[in-house]
């Protein structure tokens, strides 16, 4: 009998599981939370993220920085680069440093990169499509969700991979990944956001618009929020300012402006 009741435990839990993967989280909340306030506040954080990006290209004078260096470069070019080359350059910079994080040279580095930065856009795209297309639909394709819910895995898995073994101060200075630094301010609400919508998200399907399950949204939104406002703050605008740092090293590599010292053969000193 106590294995009748164990197995039927495990079988509740499986099927509890597999629906949420289906489920639409936000068509779910829409029984308590009206769609436009959900949609209303993807477009908030949406908007916190590009005036965060344009004031931290202010205050650090970036924008200003990579204006200058293009100047510089055309200047001391060599040779003048081709409309086609130029858009070449642009191309691999998109396929090497962007697509597949080419920056990093180990791959364990690159690895959690990777499944961060996909992560991330799968569970944005995702989160668009359910919050604006299917707000309040039974009948939300069930890819939309599941490619929510891998999205959200990968962020996790890549994330805690990095925060808890690769970080620089813990991989190679032996302090406790616990040690936070304003530098951890992306990747520790980042982490702690993905993680309270899929606990958010089990305890909805579960125990639907419980007062518990209202304190998880809330925490999921607090940490969402933190994320999106704290890009002035945290490394959130690196992602935007790599490429064109990235693109810059190749075009003056291309047209002999470059003033870097090429790498020694096969050495081996990027993260």
């Amino acid at each position: 009998m106590l294995r009748l009741r164990r197995d039927a435990h495990a079988t509740t839990l499986y099927l509890l599981g597999a629906n949420m993967f289906v489920s639409n989280p936000f068509a779910l909340l829409s029984r308590v939370l009206p769609p436009a306030v959900m949609q209303a506040y993807v477009v908030v954080m949406l908007l916190a993220v590009a005036i965060g990006t344009l004031g931290d290209l202010y205050h650090k004078q970036s924008a200003t920085y990579f204006a200058l260096r293009r100047i510089k470069s055309k200047a001391a070019a060599q040779r003048q680069l081709g409309a086609w080359e130029t858009v070449l350059l642009a191309i691999k910079t998109i396929g090497i440093e962007v697509a597949t994080a080419g920056e990093f040279s180990k791959w364990p580095r690159r690895l959690s990169h990777i499944m961060v930065f996909y992560g991330f856009l799968v569970y944005v795209i995702t989160t668009i499509a359910m919050v604006f297309i299917y707000p309040t639909s039974a009948h939300t394709p069930d890819v939309l969700a599941v490619l929510w819910n891998v999205g959200v895995l990968l962020v996790l898995a890549g994330g805690c991979w990095f925060f808890f073994v690769l970080k620089v101060n813990v991989a190679h200075e032996g302090h406790s990944p616990l040690h936070l630094m304003r530098a951890d301010l992306f990747i520790g609400s980042l982490l702690a956001s993905m993680a309270f919508a899929l606990v958010w998200e089990f305890a909805q399907v579960i125990a639907g618009s419980s007062p518990g399950t209202m304190i998880l949204l809330g925490l999921y939104v607090f940490f969402t929020t933190l994320l999106f406002f704290s890009v002035p703050w945290s490394k959130f605008a690196h992602m935007f300012y790599k490429p064109v740092a990235a693109f810059q090293k190749r075009v003056e590599e291309a047209n002999g402006s470059s003033d870097l010292p090429r790498p020694a053969q096969g050495s081996n000193i990027k993260g």
